[in-house]
């Protein structure tokens, strides 16, 4: 039985409502007291550590209530916060330990008909060196006879978005971004076409955090089926992860979302290091996290070239051929997965998930930088 130490699920990113707990608003009392650093007790937002952000305005779509519409849409400030700064909120169990990044942007709508309440700021996420997505979130104000905000937070991050945005016009909107412990290294927009526009965070690479350089052997084990699933023990190499065209998969049905996305070609060599023999199923447990904070697993696709001659021509040079007996003691097996993501995405991480050992026991995932 295959028991995967991992579920990976960092995909997308939801928009959760906080209760401020703090009353009143800064200029009164203790309530405006919202944060520690150089605020704490001064009524006004601590100064959150701005990070260096690309700013290169993208073409860029949003769907609203009446319809899709084109945008000019760029990052304009990205900074770091503390937890003291929301600690006068409300934080739902998964959020806490996380670090508050205020993400400010700015767009532009540059198509002939108005903007109703218009929220692209909600596309966008922050994202780790290992793709890793933050979570954006929303405050709403739990004392509706304040007559100024009550969280303070840096940035104007607790304002409320335009209603909305004529023609021409343009907004500048902050969204509070919630991420685990790490750099952040990409600013990512979710484009309402289907593809991702992506904006480096300092150089792009973040910190390593659990992440392995690109190539480097680790070892994990797989599970051996003729022997009542006993594990045995692997040494896997990242050999290459690379761009594929959509024609490679001509001659397979895809679906109007995979037609329009690019496939990402992940070779993995696996050395069995035990003393039995293994079927040839390492790649299952491979798996993608790309720039954007989408989690892929690899693309099942029915081979049907026995069949009909040259089928499956365009990715035989990331398949290969697969043996048909079983990985040997001390050999070595290079397997490609196919990974579907949309343009301009790329991917940030790839992770191997071994099989456990025995009953409860869990092999702990490899992961390693793309590239």
């Amino acid at each position: 039985m295959r028991r995967r130490g991992m579920t990976m699920g960092f995909a997308g990113v939801g928009v959760l409502a906080l209760a401020v707990t703090a009353c009143g608003s800064g200029a009164g009392g203790s309530g405006g007291d919202t944060g520690g650093g150089s605020g704490k007790g001064s009524g006004k937002p601590a100064a959150a550590e701005a990070l260096r952000v690309e700013s290169a305005v993208r073409q860029a779509t949003w769907t609203g209530p009446d319809g899709t519409y084109r945008l000019k849409i760029a990052p304009e400030r990205l900074a770091r916060g503390t937890a003291a700064d929301l600690e006068h909120v409300q934080l739902d169990g998964d959020l806490k330990g996380m670090v508050p990044h205020y993400l400010t942007v700015r767009y532009t709508n540059t198509g002939s008909a108005g903007l109703s309440r218009p929220d692209p700021e909600s596309n966008f996420t922050v994202t780790l060196a290992d793709g890793t997505p933050g979570k954006a979130i929303s405050l709403w104000n739990s004392n509706p006879l304040a007559t100024a905000s009550s969280s303070g937070l840096p940035d104007n991050c607790d304002k409320a978005a335009p209603a909305s945005v004529a023609a021409g016009g343009s907004a500048t909107v902050c969204q509070l971004v919630m991420l685990p412990k790490g750099q952040a290294a990409t600013v990512a927009y979710a484009d309402e076409g289907g593809d991702t526009l992506l904006w480096k965070v300092g150089d792009g690479k973040g910190d390593d955090g659990d992440l392995l350089p690109a190539g480097t052997t680790a070892d994990s084990s797989s599970e051996d089926v003729t022997t009542k699933g006993e594990a045995v023990p692997i040494r896997v190499t990242p050999k290459s992860v690379r761009a594929g065209s959509l024609a490679d998969l001509g001659d397979y049905e895809l679906s109007d979302t995979q037609n329009k996305m690019v496939p990402w070609y992940v070779t993995i060599e696996y050395r069995n290091a035990g003393t039995r023999k293994l079927l040839p199923v390492m790649d299952d447990g491979v798996g993608v996290r790309s720039a954007g904070g989408l989690d892929v697993r690899p693309l099942s696709l029915l081979d049907l070239s026995f069949s009909r001659p040259g089928e499956g021509e365009g990715i035989d040079k990331c398949r290969g051929s697969i043996p048909n007996t079983r990985l040997q003691p001390n050999s070595t097996l290079s397997l490609c997965t196919i990974h579907l993501l949309p343009k301009g995405d790329h991917p940030a991480m790839v992770s191997f998930e071994g099989e456990s050992e025995g009953e409860g026991e869990k092999v702990k995932p490899l992961m390693w930088r793309a590239s």
